[in-house]
């Protein structure tokens, strides 16, 4: 047996490697508090553009997405060079999100409102080319994990790590953002927000970005490349509606996904929040980031259960007991929202001029609450790892490494999800009367709690009740990814000794076919 093969049957990562791989996430997710949460804000406030455009904008542009999705993934697939497959799509999509997004919101407030014409399209054209840039690195986070490690022991560690990564991206920005508002007139309203906001970004993203290639710079060589290793795939972009079709298991994981991130986008958007803590509780700089730091400190557990669990029955186990639990606490924040208004001891309520003025309803707000953020956010990355699982799938039945166009496919619902959160948003608003997002400063306008409670409860709870659904004849059990990497190990080194794919293929079908010293 060659050295590649012996190092491909069983690829394990080293703990650096798990730990800062997975940064790549939080990089990106830098950019999806910085555009995803702000970018309608900005566009209906400072440019003074429609609101419904610039809500509905965000969704439409993911109509882009669908052309350069594919042929993103396809360019990664085909990509072999001195450099990895994954390393450059990391470096450069992170380039060209950084470049865009200063120029976004430091360089087009400057152009006059004689000239709306050119802030309109100004805004569209920087935000199409943000969106190739986030595509290219979103798609390395889901497709380098094929190499990263295929042991069912080590992939569930991927969700955790990846969980903090997100953190240190997601909730760096989320912390920072309401300081930052602090400072200037108008807050989230304001230009100068925007200017001091993204360099922050920027630069924690780039950071992560940095760190992320260290992680993966081992991993990133073709001996880690699927069955082939060297022979690179030429699949023609026509191809992968078929592939996407005979793949149930992909499928499945993309309703799922999308449910997981639909629930996250919405019930954590700045928007509903600012009309939650503030417009409602009346409180949004006492309540948004305690209950943003009580949700972080309940999800803690939950990382660790997802994992355990992941790794004792299988991530399709894991993801549904979780999710479950979370759609049981949130029927619980329904109720309570439901009976905010009916008197005084029924708002939240954590300092008062005295101090500490906590009420029974805060207190069964901060349980449920805090348990189902906690349940579903250690829940809303887990099919990330899934999508090599998937991957590994598609090895396993036809013999094809394509882990660009599964990575970039998953993305795609990834972002069109997220991004239809702003249309959701801006549309339900639009129906209390208002003209432009609410923000922490603006009153309670009647009707604003029955738009919370359908964008903060009954919308994610929906999502979940779909995940669920889908993940229910979701085939990829811890005990089917074991006679999967099997399988695959042994067709490798088969292949590296000289035999044809072909004749791998169709010598190594089921678990039965292989050695023990295969089985994971």
């Amino acid at each position: 047996m060659s050295e590649n093969a012996k190092a491909a049957s069983v690829n394990r990562a080293k703990t650096y490697q798990l730990v800062l791989f997975p940064l790549n996430n939080g990089a990106t997710n830098v950019y999806y508090v910085l555009v995803l949460s702000y970018i309608a804000t900005f566009g209906s406030k400072v440019l003074a553009l429609s609101m419904i455009f610039a809500s509905v904008m965000v969704t439409g542009m993911r109509l882009f997405d669908a052309v350069t999705d594919p042929i993103i993934g396809a360019l990664m697939d085909r990509t072999n060079g001195k450099f990895g497959k994954f390393r450059p799509f990391m470096v450069i999509g992170n380039l060209i999100m950084a470049v865009s997004i200063l120029v976004l919101y430091c360089l087009t407030p400057l152009i006059p409102d004689t000239m709306m014409w050119a802030r309109y399209a100004v805004f569209v054209g920087l935000y199409a080319v943000w969106v190739i840039g986030y595509t290219f690195q979103t798609s390395c986070t889901r497709s380098g994990q094929t190499v990263l490690t295929n042991d069912p022991k080590q992939r569930p560690l991927f969700t955790i790590f990846n969980t903090v990564g997100s953190l240190l991206g997601m909730g760096a920005m989320q912390f920072f953002a309401p300081i930052l508002a602090k400072n200037y007139e108008g807050g989230y309203a304001s230009a100068g927000f925007f200017r001091t906001l993204a360099p922050v970004g920027i630069i924690i993203s780039i950071l992560l970005t940095l760190l992320a290639v260290i992680g993966i710079w081992e991993k990133d060589q073709p001996k880690y490349f699927g069955i082939g290793g060297e022979k690179t795939e030429k699949i023609k972009v026509a191809e992968y509606v078929q592939i996407i079709k005979e793949n149930k298991p992909m499928q499945r994981l993309m309703v799922a996904g999308a449910g997981c991130k639909l629930a996250l986008s919405i019930a954590t958007n700045t928007t509903v929040l600012c009309m939650l803590y503030g417009c409602m509780m009346g409180n949004y700089d006492g309540l948004y980031l305690p209950m943003m730091v009580l949700g972080y400190v309940f999800s803690v557990p939950f990382f660790l259960l997802t994992v355990r669990t992941s790794q004792k029955h299988g991530q399709k186990a894991s993801l549904m007991r979780y999710v479950s639990v979370a759609l049981v606490c949130y029927v619980g924040v329904l109720v309570l929202l439901l009976l905010w208004g009916h008197g005084d001891g029924f708002t939240l309520s954590l300092l008062g001029e005295g101090g500490l003025s906590i009420n029974l309803y805060t207190v069964l707000f901060i349980l449920l609450f805090g348990i189902g953020y906690g349940a579903y956010y250690a829940t809303a990355d887990m099919p990330i790892p899934m999508v090599a699982d998937c991957s590994d799938y598609e090895t396993y039945q036809s013999g094809k490494y394509i882990p660009g166009i599964m990575g970039t496919l998953f993305s795609l619902v990834d972002k069109l999800v997220s991004s239809l959160s702003a249309t959701v948003v801006g549309v339900a608003v639009s129906f209390i009367g208002l003209e432009s997002l609410p923000t922490q400063y603006d009153p309670y306008t009647p009707g604003m709690n029955a738009v919370v409670i359908v964008l903060f409860c009954v919308i994610p709870m929906i999502a979940w009740a779909a995940t669920l659904i889908a993940m229910k004849g979701y085939s990829l059990t811890g005990e089917k990814m074991k006679e999967i990497q099997a399988v695959n190990a042994c067709r490798r080194d088969a292949v590296a000794d000289g035999m044809s794919l072909e004749d791998a293929m169709q010598k190594y079908v089921t678990m039965a076919d292989v050695p023990e010293s295969y089985v994971p």
